[in-house]
Protein backbone atom coordinates (compact mmCIF):
# COMPACT_ATOMS: atom_id res chain seq x y z
CA UNK A 1 0.00 0.00 0.00
CA UNK A 2 1.57 2.99 -1.06
CA UNK A 3 0.96 5.95 0.82
CA UNK A 4 2.41 9.59 0.86
CA UNK A 5 4.68 11.50 3.95
CA UNK A 6 3.44 15.19 2.60
CA UNK A 7 1.87 16.52 -0.31
CA UNK A 8 5.07 17.21 -2.01
CA UNK A 9 6.56 14.11 -1.61
CA UNK A 10 6.09 11.50 -4.05
CA UNK A 11 4.31 8.19 -2.37
CA UNK A 12 6.54 5.91 -0.98
CA UNK A 13 6.40 2.58 1.22
CA UNK A 14 5.46 4.05 4.40
CA UNK A 15 6.67 0.96 6.78
CA UNK A 16 9.58 1.15 5.19
CA UNK A 17 10.61 4.88 6.41
CA UNK A 18 8.85 3.79 9.77
CA UNK A 19 11.37 1.14 10.14
CA UNK A 20 14.22 3.18 9.38
CA UNK A 21 13.63 6.46 10.31
CA UNK A 22 16.67 6.08 13.48
CA UNK A 23 19.13 5.48 10.75
CA UNK A 24 17.86 8.51 8.74
CA UNK A 25 17.83 10.58 12.30
CA UNK A 26 21.24 9.26 12.93
CA UNK A 27 22.63 10.29 9.16
CA UNK A 28 21.20 13.54 9.49
CA UNK A 29 23.04 14.33 12.68
CA UNK A 30 26.75 13.26 11.27
CA UNK A 31 25.84 14.97 8.24
CA UNK A 32 24.79 18.22 10.20
CA UNK A 33 28.34 17.35 12.83
CA UNK A 34 30.32 17.00 9.50
CA UNK A 35 29.67 20.13 7.62
CA UNK A 36 30.16 21.68 10.97
CA UNK A 37 33.31 20.79 11.12
CA UNK A 38 34.13 22.02 6.78
CA UNK A 39 32.94 25.12 8.09
CA UNK A 40 35.66 25.22 10.60
CA UNK A 41 37.94 23.78 8.94
CA UNK A 42 37.34 25.15 5.65
CA UNK A 43 40.79 25.04 4.34
CA UNK A 44 41.23 20.84 4.68
CA UNK A 45 37.74 20.30 3.72
CA UNK A 46 38.02 22.68 0.83
CA UNK A 47 41.44 20.60 -0.41
CA UNK A 48 39.66 17.36 0.01
CA UNK A 49 36.53 18.17 -1.59
CA UNK A 50 38.80 18.91 -4.96
CA UNK A 51 41.18 16.25 -4.42
CA UNK A 52 37.95 14.12 -4.49
CA UNK A 53 36.59 15.57 -7.59
CA UNK A 54 39.77 15.64 -9.32
CA UNK A 55 40.06 11.35 -8.38
CA UNK A 56 36.70 11.37 -9.61
CA UNK A 57 37.51 13.17 -12.85
CA UNK A 58 40.59 11.16 -13.81
CA UNK A 59 38.26 7.63 -13.03
CA UNK A 60 36.04 8.91 -15.00
CA UNK A 61 38.14 9.89 -17.73
CA UNK A 62 39.67 6.73 -17.55
CA UNK A 63 36.26 4.84 -18.52
CA UNK A 64 35.12 6.88 -21.21
CA UNK A 65 38.34 6.98 -22.72
CA UNK A 66 38.41 2.45 -21.80
CA UNK A 67 34.68 2.65 -23.59
CA UNK A 68 35.73 4.92 -27.07
CA UNK A 69 38.61 1.91 -27.50
CA UNK A 70 36.04 -1.08 -26.54
CA UNK A 71 33.73 0.72 -29.21
CA UNK A 72 35.93 2.10 -31.06
CA UNK A 73 33.68 1.07 -34.77
CA UNK A 74 31.08 3.61 -33.22
CA UNK A 75 30.57 7.24 -34.49
CA UNK A 76 31.11 8.70 -31.06
CA UNK A 77 34.51 7.29 -30.92
CA UNK A 78 36.38 10.15 -31.17
CA UNK A 79 33.77 12.65 -29.16
CA UNK A 80 34.88 9.48 -25.98
CA UNK A 81 38.13 9.85 -26.57
CA UNK A 82 38.73 13.46 -26.09
CA UNK A 83 36.14 14.01 -23.26
CA UNK A 84 38.15 10.62 -21.72
CA UNK A 85 41.27 13.01 -22.10
CA UNK A 86 39.87 15.75 -21.06
CA UNK A 87 38.69 14.80 -17.89
CA UNK A 88 41.86 12.68 -16.95
CA UNK A 89 44.17 15.68 -17.93
CA UNK A 90 41.95 17.67 -15.80
CA UNK A 91 41.88 15.09 -12.78
CA UNK A 92 45.67 14.74 -12.97
CA UNK A 93 45.93 18.60 -12.53
CA UNK A 94 43.85 18.46 -9.68
CA UNK A 95 44.99 16.19 -7.74
CA UNK A 96 48.44 16.84 -8.51
CA UNK A 97 48.07 20.64 -7.30
CA UNK A 98 44.62 20.84 -5.53
CA UNK A 99 45.79 24.56 -4.15
CA UNK A 100 45.78 25.62 -7.92
CA UNK A 101 42.80 24.10 -8.49
CA UNK A 102 41.08 25.12 -5.52
CA UNK A 103 41.84 28.77 -6.79
CA UNK A 104 40.77 28.67 -10.41
CA UNK A 105 37.56 27.16 -9.21
CA UNK A 106 36.56 29.70 -7.11
CA UNK A 107 37.43 32.31 -9.47
CA UNK A 108 35.01 30.24 -11.26
CA UNK A 109 32.24 30.36 -8.85
CA UNK A 110 33.04 34.04 -7.88
CA UNK A 111 32.41 34.74 -11.69
CA UNK A 112 29.17 32.22 -12.39
CA UNK A 113 27.51 33.71 -8.73
CA UNK A 114 28.09 37.15 -9.89
CA UNK A 115 26.88 36.59 -13.69
CA UNK A 116 23.55 34.78 -12.19
CA UNK A 117 23.16 37.61 -9.58
CA UNK A 118 22.68 40.29 -12.62
CA UNK A 119 21.08 37.81 -14.84
CA UNK A 120 18.24 37.78 -12.21
CA UNK A 121 18.44 41.64 -11.49
CA UNK A 122 17.71 42.44 -15.33
CA UNK A 123 14.69 39.62 -14.94
CA UNK A 124 13.46 41.28 -12.38
CA UNK A 125 13.79 44.88 -14.00
CA UNK A 126 12.49 43.94 -17.13
CA UNK A 127 9.78 41.52 -16.31
CA UNK A 128 6.88 41.81 -14.97
CA UNK A 129 6.80 38.88 -12.52
CA UNK A 130 4.65 38.46 -9.43
CA UNK A 131 7.31 38.50 -7.17
CA UNK A 132 10.20 40.45 -9.18
CA UNK A 133 10.98 41.96 -5.94
CA UNK A 134 12.06 38.70 -4.49
CA UNK A 135 14.05 37.79 -7.61
CA UNK A 136 15.52 41.53 -7.32
CA UNK A 137 17.04 40.65 -3.68
CA UNK A 138 17.95 37.26 -4.63
CA UNK A 139 20.04 38.42 -7.53
CA UNK A 140 21.45 41.67 -5.48
CA UNK A 141 22.33 38.96 -3.16
CA UNK A 142 23.67 36.39 -5.53
CA UNK A 143 25.80 39.11 -7.05
CA UNK A 144 27.15 40.17 -4.03
CA UNK A 145 28.24 37.55 -3.19
CA UNK A 146 29.90 36.54 -6.28
CA UNK A 147 32.02 40.16 -5.76
CA UNK A 148 33.10 39.27 -1.93
CA UNK A 149 34.77 36.09 -3.11
CA UNK A 150 36.33 37.87 -6.37
CA UNK A 151 37.63 40.67 -4.30
CA UNK A 152 39.07 37.95 -1.68
CA UNK A 153 40.53 35.97 -4.51
CA UNK A 154 43.08 34.35 -4.59
CA UNK A 155 42.76 34.24 -1.05
CA UNK A 156 39.28 33.07 -1.16
CA UNK A 157 40.12 29.90 -3.22
CA UNK A 158 41.41 28.37 0.26
CA UNK A 159 38.32 28.13 2.09
CA UNK A 160 35.44 29.31 -0.65
CA UNK A 161 34.44 25.88 -1.60
CA UNK A 162 34.93 23.94 1.84
CA UNK A 163 32.66 25.97 3.50
CA UNK A 164 29.82 25.76 0.10
CA UNK A 165 30.27 21.99 0.91
CA UNK A 166 30.27 22.81 5.04
CA UNK A 167 27.04 24.57 4.50
CA UNK A 168 25.72 22.35 2.01
CA UNK A 169 26.38 19.38 3.94
CA UNK A 170 24.37 21.12 7.03
CA UNK A 171 21.28 22.27 4.89
CA UNK A 172 21.27 18.00 3.70
CA UNK A 173 21.58 17.06 7.19
CA UNK A 174 18.79 19.23 8.54
CA UNK A 175 16.26 17.95 5.59
CA UNK A 176 17.51 14.06 6.65
CA UNK A 177 16.72 15.14 10.50
CA UNK A 178 12.69 16.87 9.56
CA UNK A 179 12.07 13.75 7.62
CA UNK A 180 12.66 11.27 9.78
CA UNK A 181 10.59 13.26 12.41
CA UNK A 182 7.75 13.84 10.26
CA UNK A 183 8.23 9.94 8.84
CA UNK A 184 8.03 8.83 13.15
CA UNK A 185 5.52 11.34 13.76
CA UNK A 186 7.40 13.50 16.07
CA UNK A 187 6.45 16.31 13.42
CA UNK A 188 3.21 17.20 11.29
CA UNK A 189 3.91 18.21 7.93
CA UNK A 190 2.85 21.84 7.06
CA UNK A 191 0.36 21.61 4.89
CA UNK A 192 1.06 22.75 1.15
CA UNK A 193 -0.97 25.90 -0.49
CA UNK A 194 -4.12 25.24 -1.60
CA UNK A 195 -4.78 24.28 -5.90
Amino acid sequence: MATTVSPNVAPVDSHVLKRGWGWIFVLGILEIVLGTIAIGASYLATAVAVVFAGWMLLIGGILSAGHAFWRKHWKGFFLDLAIGVLYIVAGLMMVGNPVAAAVSLTLLIAMFLLMEGIFRIIVALSGQLEHRGWVMLNGLITAGLGILIWRQWPLSGLWVIGLFVGIEMIFYGWSLVMLSLVVKGAVVPAEGPAR
